[in-house]
């Protein structure tokens, strides 16, 4: 590996135009192997959000503010945003800019992640320095499944349109648990799961 890879995983208001993260996770791996991740829920304007959309990654049972929302914390437990219970716009474009500075992204379907933490950077005053070339892990799983049948007969690639869970199990990757599902590292470690098994990384961050 010769650029750093970032695996990352946004829950969004809903799928939009115009949507908007309210939790970010990300996982960087150098070129030497080493990782670093993040994840943090961002301050969100629900004003154009879609019900249906929030629901998905149960915003109003783990944001803080959904949380506050939906009446399940009281008023002086509401969180301050200074204290990092959830980050405000700018702090998060930040924090997003320097995690996928000159990093491949590798995802579950990466362009709707990063469509969003574009609009996010631009918003506020940054542009995004990722390289253009996106990784979609479920286009790896299909092409290593498609290769593996023909040259063995021993699996074959569930027919588009797929489910990832299909794709990931085919592969001999389990998905996340329930609770892990439709979260923001949870997403994103999966996606690094399916990415190292196609690939052969190992734990210490070479390949075999």
């Amino acid at each position: 590996m010769t650029a750093p890879l970032c695996f990352l995983d946004c829950e969004t208001d809903g799928v939009h135009p115009g949507r908007k993260a309210w939790e970010v996770a990300m996982i960087r791996r150098e070129p030497d192997g080493t990782q670093h991740q993040v994840e943090f829920f961002l301050d969100i304007d629900l004003e154009t959000a879609d019900p249906f959309g929030l629901k998905v990654g149960r915003f109003y049972e783990r944001h803080p503010y959904g949380r506050y929302l939906a009446g399940t914390i009281p008023d002086f437990c509401f969180g301050i945003k200074e204290d990092g219970d959830f980050l405000r716009p700018r702090d998060a474009a930040h924090t997003v800019a320097r995690f996928t500075h000159g990093a491949h992204i590798v995802g579950i379907v990466p362009n709707f992640d990063t469509e969003v933490l574009a609009n996010l950077l631009r918003e506020q005053h940054l542009t995004p320095a990722w390289h253009y070339h996106l990784i979609d892990v479920e286009t790896l799983a299909m092409g290593w499944l498609h290769a593996w049948d023909r040259q063995t007969e021993e699996a074959s690639a569930p027919p588009p349109p797929w489910k990832s869970e299909d794709l990931s199990r085919a592969i001999g990757v389990e998905p996340p648990i329930a609770e892990l599902r439709h979260t923001a590292m949870g997403d994103a470690d999966w996606a690094m799961r399916i990415y190292d098994r196609i690939t052969g990384h190992d734990a210490n961050g070479a390949g075999q």
